[in-house]
């Protein structure tokens, strides 16, 4: 769905209501199942962990979710993707995965992320091309990396 034009622009901290508002609405449910914290002091701890990285997601002037992704020299690590739940189901996701993997193939990279067991969001990963690589208890460890095809 193509409909959707997606603008990014740097989280500030006057973004923290929103981002935690955003993080209980899509993570409670999978951190409950995963008996891991949901106070509002373990979101803000996760909230602002690598905060310099995080930018927010807007459509049509809407804020509407969060990404947060390290550029490393081999890797971009995709270390939060929340968007929300109104905008859910939409395409969004995926359009913003994909543009992810187009930038990381453009530029020979791969990419990673950390993504609870309990997430359904573990099936959007697997369907545009992430493969799981290890495991916690609580987690799967994804990558994407492009095959490089031999001709």
């Amino acid at each position: 769905m193509d409909v959707w034009e997606i603008k990014y622009r740097p989280a500030l901290k006057s973004d923290l209501k929103f981002l935690l508002d955003l993080r209980i609405q899509t993570m409670n449910q999978h951190l409950i199942a995963s008996s891991l914290p949901v106070s509002d002091e373990a979101h803000l701890q996760r909230i602002e962990y690598q905060f310099v990285h995080a930018t927010i997601i807007e459509i049509s002037k809407c804020t509407i979710g969060l990404l947060k992704v390290h550029r490393q020299a081999n890797n971009i690590e995709l270390i939060q993707i929340q968007v929300a739940p109104s905008y859910q189901g939409k395409g969004i996701g995926t359009r913003i995965l994909n543009d992810l993997i187009k930038e990381a193939t453009e530029s020979e990279k791969t990419i990673t992320l950390s993504v609870l067991k309990t997430n359904p969001a573990k099936g959007l990963y697997l369907s545009v091309g992430f493969k799981i690589v290890a495991e916690t208890d609580d987690s799967y460890l994804m990558l994407f990396e492009k095959r490089v095809s031999k001709q």
